[in-house]
């Protein structure tokens, strides 16, 4: 397994060794169970699988090594390197500006750049048409690219199908700058299209089974779909691909209801159902599987709430707080410093966007027991940070050497 290297404070002298001991252990991964940190009057149990994965550690390495050897240089990021408020923060610190939001709208006009600049494309990747605007600049888009792999990789299949005279459908959220980025990629080679749900799925079904008219499509997915988008001809033969970050369970489910509208609405059997849907598979990312397959796992152990920890506008983050709200209080919280008190919790709410404040989080029984996760782009040191909080508000606990030696002994 590759090592990066990244800076050390987004490591963490508990949560690492931790990840590491159980990665030892399990080299297959195949056991999703959770690790239990006894403190005595408060239980902790850690997801097997979260933070930083390859994509993320890889793009943050990239990005501090073009800090390291561009002295003197004017840096840019094309927007936020990953969705984790640290991360992006310290690389401001350090100088480095952002070019686009989030959403892609434009923070610092391209026409300000000129070819001695730094331009780091983030995790997310981009649209060819950004990459296009870049190069014309003179600009090296090459160097510092920091695109996932994973994401790469649902790019080349959208590739592969298009090829074959399917159109693509992309499971995503159309605003999110890696949908966007996957969107642009496809359109190359295949008529294209986003949904962001189920709903927004079922409504597409009736354009293929033409229980709507093709004139209402344009105005339904504005936006949402390719140049030159014919729902009759283009909805004949389909394949399914999705943003690398979305739950797995909701894009397996628009796949497989496609598929079977597709089945019943061409009377299809057998192998005759490649001549219109395409298997394309899962094409989320390992992490996105672990992390969701070890918070499923987590959740069957019995406790009183859950933390989560990331950025606001996480994707894989939001999906996990999705599965721990179906099962329990949940705090999803960007550091330690939203833990305000033992009384006194400050956390968001993906749902309404906004963040709230809860009183009396922490029964007064005993011992009380936390889920403890994070996404994918939260960083080893965060999760340290609400761990040592949470234990701190019980001065009777069991220190902190004591239980790691009772884990790893």
């Amino acid at each position: 397994m590759k090592s990066f290297d990244i800076p050390e404070y987004y490591r963490s002298r508990i949560i690492t060794p931790l990840k590491e001991f159980r990665r030892k252990r399990d080299k297959l991964k195949r056991d999703f169970s959770p690790t239990l940190l006894d403190f005595g009057p408060v239980r902790v149990l850690l997801a097997r699988h979260f933070g930083f994965c390859y994509g993320v550690e890889n793009a943050v390495e990239i990005a501090y090594k073009a800090i390291a050897e561009n002295p003197g240089k004017r840096i840019f990021l094309l927007s936020e390197m990953i969705h984790n408020p640290d991360v992006n923060g310290d690389l401001q610190s350090r100088g480095v500006r952002f070019l686009m939001d989030t959403k892609g709208r434009q923070l610092i006009p391209f026409s300000d750049l000129n070819p001695n600049d730094v331009v780091i494309i983030p995790a997310f990747g981009t649209t060819l048409e950004t990459q296009q605007q870049l190069a014309a600049l003179g600009l090296d888009v090459v160097k510092y690219d920091t695109t996932c792999p994973f994401v790469e990789k649902v790019w080349n299949k959208a590739g592969q199908i298009g090829q074959k005279n399917y159109s693509v459908i992309v499971h995503g959220k159309p605003s999110h700058e890696e949908t966007r980025a996957t969107f642009s990629h496809s359109k190359e080679t295949a008529p294209t299209v986003v949904v962001k749900d189920m709903a927004q799925t079922q409504r597409l079904a009736k354009y293929i089974t033409h229980e709507l008219p093709v004139e209402a499509f344009y105005e339904e997915f504005a936006g949402q779909y390719s140049v030159g988008f014919d729902p009759t001809r283009d909805l004949q033969r389909i394949g399914v691909v999705n943003q690398t970050t979305m739950l797995a369970s909701d894009t397996q489910s628009i796949a497989d209801y496609l598929k079977q509208v597709m089945i019943q609405h061409y009377d299809l059997t057998g192998d005759s159902v490649d001549a219109h849907f395409a298997n394309t598979r899962d094409t989320l990312c390992y992490a996105t599987n672990d992390n969701q397959d070890a918070t499923y796992a987590l959740l069957t152990s019995p406790a009183d709430f859950a933390v989560v920890a990331g950025g606001y506008n996480s994707s894989n983050t939001s999906h996990i707080v999705d599965l721990c709200e179906a099962k329990l209080p949940t705090y999803f919280i960007e550091s330690a410093q939203k833990i305000v008190s033992d009384t006194l919790i400050l956390h968001f709410d993906h749902h309404t966007k906004q963040e709230i404040t809860t009183e009396n989080f922490i029964p007064a029984h005993r011992p009380v027991t936390i889920l403890l996760t994070c996404g994918a782009s939260c960083p080893d040191a965060v999760v340290e940070g609400i761990l040592l909080k949470l234990a701190g508000f019980f001065p009777d606990s069991k220190s902190v050497d004591d239980v790691l030696e009772t884990i790893m002994q």
